[in-house]
């Protein structure tokens, strides 16, 4: 990816997605997301595929949507009552069957906590009370890690920024790039217009469509830690 000049981050940070990177759950977070709107909006026949959404974020589907449908932004009172409807259906979605992590997910985590090498934070287009579930349900914590959600943005680009800044801190002045982990293909596009390497997860139909979208680098999950490592090596050299 070409690196944006503007936009450099300490190196050593590495952002991770939740919904399907994480957390095995994107199938659950589109029937629930879909739920929602038909429950508190009265919404049918909306489309799930988040990639035609200017911003695949909950705030951004839901904007989008609302403005579509009623021809106006939502209020913030209706914004919470979505929000705060979506939350429970997942929390009913877990209780039902928890969510599994994406394989080797829980034991990277670790690992690069003992590490020490790196900062680890968490970059997701959920809000912060819905990752908390997903994460909760897969075996993770979200407030273990510094964090840019939805609540932050509703785009993408901004949601990394805050992440980056909130896992880097203050400590090191030094300034260099953050490499971003994620499993859609928004991500790879906010990836190039930010500057920073991403490493994909995905296998399938879905790490084509990564590599379709420009991803160089795609590992089907976390299972082979020693190659994720190489992978994060190698974007440290270049």
């Amino acid at each position: 990816f070409s690196r944006d000049s503007s936009f450099s981050f300490l190196m050593g940070v590495i952002l991770f997605d939740v919904d399907g990177t994480l957390t095995d759950t994107m199938d659950v977070d589109t029937r629930c997301f879909l739920q929602a709107f038909v429950d508190v909006c009265g919404f049918a026949d909306v489309d799930p595929d988040w990639s035609h959404y200017r911003n695949a974020t909950d705030a951004g589907i839901f904007q989008e949507v609302f403005e579509s449908r009623r021809g106006r932004s939502p209020t913030a009172s209706e914004t919470v009552e979505f929000r705060e409807h979506l939350v429970a259906l997942f929390r009913a979605a877990a209780l039902e069957q928890p969510f599994a992590p994406i394989r080797g997910a829980v034991a990277l985590l670790a690992r690069l906590g003992d590490r020490g090498e790196y900062r680890i934070g968490l970059a997701t287009g959920c809000w912060s009370d819905a990752a908390r579930v997903k994460m909760a349900s897969a075996g993770f914590c979200y407030d273990d890690y510094p964090a840019g959600s939805a609540d932050d943005a509703p785009d993408r680009e901004t949601i990394v920024r805050i992440a980056a800044q909130r896992t880097a801190g203050e400590t090191d002045k030094e300034r260099n790039r953050a490499i971003y982990v994620g499993d859609g293909v928004w991500d790879v596009k906010m990836s190039r217009l930010l500057g920073i390497p991403f490493l994909g997860i995905g296998s399938g139909a879905q790490r084509e469509s990564l590599i379709a979208a420009g991803a160089s680098d795609v590992l089907p999950d976390f299972s082979d830690i020693d190659r994720f490592l190489f992978v994060l090596h190698k974007f440290e050299r270049d």
